[in-house]
């Protein structure tokens, strides 16, 4: 017996995926990248072919940027070219220059959503081994040394490149990071180097266990191996040639890393020593500026001696100030420093390790680098120290310095240290046993609320010297203050994850170190710190944050006594790009010229501000005998043009042009100047004896 069942079921279920099958909505998906454009090197003059396949339905439109500025083929006629075939597009730039070296963009999109994919094209120069060889002497050979010297004597002029740069970072403490970018240097001499350095703030690095410079021939590394937030800071790669040089920058953010204890505070930082002597030294450090949401009750300085890894706590007590003594070391043996915070919490991750130091006498220390000073004269009794004065003082200790006097024995001199209560006339001395050789001393072991004076007297073979004159009185105690609250705080729009700050600078702040940034979205009122490390100025680009969130923002000020109280709140921001003005058009050339006036043309600015162009503005200037006069107004108004007829010119003079972009934010810088250009009427022939008819212009 038949079942009809068994053969309706199968059709029914086929019927309803084929219906599925068709069913539009089913079809429909966000734009994919199968095959993804790849970055290109170039010589100049060659071209260069970008393609894509692109999945996706409804079939996705597909648009080409460079620079994130779109690429228009009918402005740059013979320039580029776009092609799209079943799902195949490709850009196609002919004879490549300079000005082709740029990050590409192709966008995808559809009702779905929009996807987009990057590649890269340099465009090398291409130079003449053959005439290079020629300029050599006959007895040189070719690149069989570097070409340090020759570059001058022959007149080679290097023009550089730095392309695909790292961007503004983000990491954490002790995580691994590496910054780099391409160089390019033309001609492109074998075994001729650059310079390559890398700076932080300003300051020169070094090779050392914490970075690590590389080079490639073309492209240059930086790798930080373990970061802390002595770390941050702007980073910037500077490539020197014979020529002339490059830079290339960006910030560095390192974040604290994860605390060992919930709610403890940052680990301190830039840990240094100063005042190293033969049996102390004082050690200072930078304040957190993450406390863990309670105040940091104060500071352990941890050391350890070199060669060793036993680290011993040096107080037994938290300190509040950001300057330690550390007594008891022993002479000639060195150490490194560290520091910890505590709070109610727990205490922080230990900071890191400052350079190693010895403990000597500074006097032994300089004699050691050959910088003692030899003058002296037999059989003198020194003289009076001069500028006796006290440069630190704090509850825990003061630091006396002194110029040495005139007269000194032939040893040289030492010194005895005397203090004196206030109110009495007994001095003691304080070094009993032995003179110290250093015009410099500290004294520990003062007495808290006590005033005293101090003077100083030079001693040799010959016998002991008068004192000094006398400090005044200063009583024992912190004498640095908390600074003041900076004052207003100002934010202003920088780019879509980014905003400028800037403030008043804290009106009491003695001895300041820097300011932290707080930032909160509105409405959280939560603070997270913009930057993990001081800075110094009154104005900071506050970098990771949300596009379309709006902030509010403030300030601390710090020195070694303390963080001061925030500043007041600023007015709540919105994050998005500001509006600048654009950067200076390009490639000013004659489209045509008669006897009284010449038709322009120039290319966009490669920066339009983030605003439409509203307008060019035309200067053009006479050039007499090679010398350049005055600029002149071409036009009072903007043109929305990139051609332009200046008019009321002299027949057979020579001018030169430039042109400015103007946008809602305002009018750019001009251009460079162009080449210079002859008024005189063109006469083009063409095929059939015909005359090429002015251009004409509404």
């Amino acid at each position: 017996m038949l079942c009809l069942t068994d053969n309706v079921n199968p059709q029914i279920y086929e019927n309803e995926e084929y219906h599925k099958r068709m069913n539009e909505d089913s079809l429909m998906h966000a734009p994919e990248f199968v095959i993804k454009p790849r970055s290109h090197t170039v010589w100049e003059k060659q071209c260069v072919r970008l393609h894509c396949t692109v999945s996706g339905w409804p079939e996705p439109r597909v648009v080409w940027y460079k620079n994130n500025v779109t690429i228009d083929p009918m402005a740059h006629p013979g320039k580029y070219k776009l092609e799209s075939s079943y799902n195949v597009h490709s850009l196609e730039i002919n004879r490549c220059d300079f000005d082709d070296t740029a990050q590409y963009r192709v966008s995808a999109m559809n009702s779905k959503g929009e996807l987009s994919s990057y590649a890269s094209i340099v465009v090398k120069s291409t130079w003449n081994e053959a005439w290079f060889s020629e300029v050599l002497p006959s007895h040189v050979a070719l690149f069989s040394f570097p070409l340090v010297g020759l570059v001058p004597e022959y007149g080679i002029n290097f023009e550089t490149h730095i392309v695909d740069g790292f961007g503004v970072s983000f990491g954490r403490e002790g995580e691994t990071m590496s910054l780099g970018a391409t160089v390019i240097i033309s001609p492109n001499l074998p075994r001729y180097q650059p310079e390559v350095q890398w700076y932080r703030d300003d300051v020169l690095l070094q090779p050392s266990k914490w970075c690590q410079m590389h080079w490639s021939g073309d492209r240059a590394g930086l790798t930080l191996t373990h970061l802390n937030k002595e770390d941050e800071g702007l980073y910037t790669l500077r490539i020197t040639t014979k020529s002339k040089y490059e830079t290339y920058s960006a910030y560095v953010f390192v974040r604290d890393g994860d605390a060992e204890v919930e709610g403890a505070p940052g680990a301190p930082l830039d840990v240094t020593c100063q005042d190293a002597n033969k049996d102390y030294v004082i050690v200072t450090w930078k304040q957190p500026a993450v406390d863990g949401g309670s105040s940091i009750l104060g500071y352990f300085v941890d050391r350890c001696e070199v060669g060793t890894t036993h680290w011993s706590q040096c107080n037994d007590t938290p300190i509040k100030f950001a300057r330690f003594p550390v007594t008891g070391l022993v002479e000639g043996r060195s150490y490194t420093f560290r520091v910890r915070a505590v709070n109610k919490s727990g205490m922080s991750r230990p900071s890191r390790a400052s350079e190693p130091v010895a403990a000597m006498d500074p006097a032994d220390r300089a004699r050691m680098r050959g910088m003692a000073d030899t003058k002296s004269v037999v059989g003198v009794v020194p003289g009076r120290p001069k500028n006796l004065e006290v440069t630190e003082a704090t509850k825990n200790y003061m630091v006396l310095s002194w110029n040495p006097p005139g007269e000194r024995g032939h040893e040289g001199i030492m010194y005895y240290v005397e203090k004196c209560v206030s109110g009495t006339d007994s001095w003691q001395r304080v070094n009993t046993e032995i003179p110290v050789k250093s015009p410099r001393f500290a004294l520990f072991d003062l007495a808290e609320g006590k005033a005293y004076s101090f003077r100083v007297r030079c001693c040799n073979s010959a016998g002991v010297g008068e004192p000094s004159e006398a400090t005044e009185a200063i009583t024992v105690g912190d004498k640095l203050d908390i600074p003041s609250a900076p004052g207003r705080v100002v934010p202003t729009r920088n780019t879509d994850t980014s905003v400028v700050v800037t403030w008043e600078a804290s009106k009491n702040a003695k001895e300041l170190v820097g300011y932290y940034i707080e930032a909160s979205v509105v409405g959280s009122h939560t603070y997270e710190p913009c930057n993990n490390k001081p800075v110094k100025g009154t104005r900071f680009i506050c970098h990771g944050l949300v596009t379309g969130q709006s902030y509010v923002f403030r300030v601390k000020a710090l020195n070694a006594a303390g963080l001061s109280d925030c500043s007041q709140e600023s007015e709540a921001i919105e994050v998005k790009a500001a509006i600048a003005s654009p950067t200076p058009p390009h490639g000013i050339s004659v489209l045509e010229c008669v006897r009284d006036s010449m038709v322009l043309a120039w290319k966009q600015p490669t920066f339009i501000g983030g605003a439409d162009i509203t307008g060019y503005f035309v200067d053009y200037r006479e050039v007499v005998n090679g010398v350049p006069g005055r600029w002149h107004e071409a036009n009072i108004k903007a043109v929305s043009e990139r051609a332009y007829r200046v008019s009321d010119l002299k027949e057979n003079r020579k001018y030169q042009f430039q042109v400015r972009a103007a946008n809602m934010a305002g009018v750019g810088i001009p251009s460079r100047p162009s080449d210079t250009f002859v008024c005189e009427e063109w006469t083009i022939a063409v095929p059939g004896g015909y005359w090429v008819e002015p251009l004409t212009f509404a």
